[in-house]
């Protein structure tokens, strides 16, 4: 696939997401996932497990769209506590790299008051360009 990190002369390049990513192809709109199984049950009441359950989520969307990891042009989290979001980072970080690999993805991260459902932390929407 033909994606490409935007990043406008002569500023720092961001650790962890990309500035703005161009891409070309069919685009697959992925509504937020959180951190419940197949089955709509939760899998965990620790924010980072969550927030792996919703990346999975949200990989599994995308393969059904015929897409892979490197697809991905475009996150927005919602965190329902952003100091319990930024003490997971690290384990977050590890299972985003071994999930979807690297961080050229156009990315925001909102706190947010509360979630539709009452025992998610985190919610995950995101958008990703096919090559046809």
């Amino acid at each position: 696939m033909k994606k490409r990190s935007l990043l406008p002369a002569g500023w720092v390049k961001p650790k962890g997401y990309a500035n703005g990513v161009a891409a070309s192809g069919t685009q697959v709109y992925i509504a937020g996932q959180i951190g419940w199984n197949e089955e709509a049950r939760m899998t965990s009441e620790r924010f980072a497990e969550q927030a792996i359950q919703a990346l999975r989520n949200v990989l599994a969307v995308l393969r059904e769209a015929g897409g892979q990891p490197g697809h991905l042009v475009r996150m927005t989290w919602y965190v329902t506590d952003k100091r319990e979001y930024l003490a997971s980072l690290k384990e977050i970080g590890q299972a985003f790299r071994e999930l979807i690999g690297d961080y050229d993805i156009a990315m925001s991260a909102v706190q947010v008051v509360a979630l539709i459902e009452d025992d998610a932390k985190v919610e995950i929407e995101a958008t990703a360009v096919i090559t046809d």
